[in-house]
């Protein structure tokens, strides 16, 4: 079996601004509008800007229940 390509089914510890938009059906710019202007919880991992995926998840929850 040479030459396959082992898929790992780890989930990444941060997301990138690119993976939360695809997981919240937005664009990057509208994910940085997030981070900057609404609260959403980042850090900056040398020049990239990462989001824990439970910090996603609790701000969204939050943002849910204020909004309700």
């Amino acid at each position: 079996m040479a030459g396959r390509k082992k898929v790992s089914t780890v989930q990444p510890l941060l997301l990138s601004v690119a993976d939360v938009a695809i997981q919240l059906g937005v664009c990057r710019q509208t994910v940085y509008t997030l981070i900057y202007k609404h609260g959403l919880p980042s850090i900056l991992v040398g020049r990239n800007r990462k989001v824990h995926p439970d910090s996603l998840s609790g701000w969204l929850k939050e943002r849910e229940r204020q909004l309700a």
